[in-house]
């Protein structure tokens, strides 16, 4: 076992950049693009796609740089930082984001990324700044690894990502599963291309044209909406493991929550019980990143970053959820203040107007679209065994106490 930089088993260390939002013809909305990866997107598993992309004149115009299939990426700053992600296609990064390109005649790329998954608290524990962490890249290429011999670290890798397979078989499924559901809402309630829309008129409305019997509602007329809120870090009872304690992080590429990184104690939840919310509740995040939404499983708490819709109807529970998801933009614009961070409070978002159908078309989805998403469900616990059983295996192989 040796112990090596980052630097020395490296070919590169950089991180990308992102053209300038105020040029829109720097950025695609097509498959045509470039993949540009963001610090969000990283969620510990292979990225073949991303949320957006840019274009050629994009990329020329930016410090956005090219990295090749298996670059090991690290998230250096914000609520992000020290994520992990790697390339399963060739990809340009934002500035957030520190890509290694490990030398293979070095180390084995899928070692290194098991590696930092691990050890990932001892790296970020070196992130400077008190308003934000952040990670430079001085402190990414310092930063030191234990080597095994590389036949060791292939086979180490090999049996781990086994399990990384199969979680990720899981989740090409949840994607086919949720482009039907989606498919389905586009062409009904944004294409307005619902069944008997040929002889239904189109009338005005404060968000356009809108098909004569469909509403403009309020997030509220949907539901109870509950801004959450952190119990007194001061009390440290507050604490423990009774109760889900929801934060942005634990949203991102997660439709359903299953699991958060920090959890109440029944004290602390009761000290705030105003603000439970029950399983089903649509969960928006709405200060800093704004836009994420994910659906609870079971009672649970949020910080007060985030906003939820307690839905009183359920036959509008998907409506809703992927009509959130699609006003990210109407929401950045919501918390648009002229300070750092955006903030979309109660009053705004509850306010916030979107397109509704009648109830008979609303009802007609909900039955086409519930079973899909109990099924992305079912699917997102069963990645839960795997990723426990790698989880296990994780320390006990890179430390040699499996052979």
């Amino acid at each position: 076992m040796v112990t090596a930089s980052l630097a020395s088993i490296c070919k590169r260390v950089s991180s990308g950049g992102t053209p300038s939002r105020k040029n829109a013809d720097f950025f695609s909305n097509n498959a045509t693009g470039h993949l540009w990866v963001k610090s969000k997107e990283l969620l510990d598993c292979a990225i073949e796609d991303t949320e957006e992309r840019i274009t050629d004149d994009g990329l020329s115009n930016s410090s956005a740089k090219y990295y090749p299939v298996h670059t090991v990426l690290i998230a250096m700053y914000g609520a992000n930082v020290g994520q992990l992600g790697w390339l399963r296609k060739p990809a340009t990064v934002n500035q957030a984001i520190s890509g290694l390109v490990v030398d293979e005649q070095k180390a084995d790329w899928r070692y290194v990324f098991y590696y930092l998954l691990l050890n990932r608290g001892d790296l970020t524990i070196q992130a400077q700044g008190a308003a934000q962490q952040n990670l430079n890249q001085d402190l990414i290429r310092q930063f030191s690894i234990e080597l095994p011999p590389l036949p060791t670290q292939k086979r180490i890798a090999g049996i781990l990502s086994a399990y990384d397979e199969l979680i990720e078989n899981s989740q090409r499924r949840i994607k086919i599963l949720e482009s039907m559901a989606r498919g389905l809402y586009r062409e009904w309630f944004v294409h307005f291309r619902f069944p008997g829309h040929e002889t239904v008129p189109r009338i005005s409305s404060p968000l356009g044209e809108i098909p004569q019997g469909w509403e403009v509602k309020a997030i509220r007329d949907f539901g109870k909406v509950v801004t959450g809120k952190t119990p007194s870090k001061a009390n440290a009872d507050y604490f423990g493991e009774e109760m889900q304690f929801l934060k942005t992080p634990d949203m991102h590429g997660n439709m359903f929550i299953l699991n958060t990184n920090e959890h109440l104690s029944s004290s602390g939840a009761a000290s705030q019980s105003v603000k439970t919310l029950p399983a089903g509740s649509i969960c928006v995040s709405c200060i800093g990143t704004i836009g994420v939404v994910s659906i609870t499983t079971e009672e649970c708490q949020t910080n007060q970053q985030i906003n939820s819709v307690v839905v009183a109807n359920r036959a509008s529970r998907e409506f809703l959820f992927l009509r959130l998801q699609d006003a990210r933009q109407t929401l950045e614009n919501l918390g648009s203040n002229g300070a750092t961070m955006g903030n979309v409070n109660k009053g705004k978002f509850e306010s916030m107007e979107i397109v509704c159908p009648p109830t008979d078309l609303l009802s007609r989805y909900h039955h086409f679209a519930k079973p899909l998403f109990l099924q992305i469900l079912a699917l997102a616990r069963q990645t839960q065994n795997p990723r426990r059983t790698r989880d296990l295996l994780l320390p006990r192989l890179l430390s040699g106490q499996i052979n």
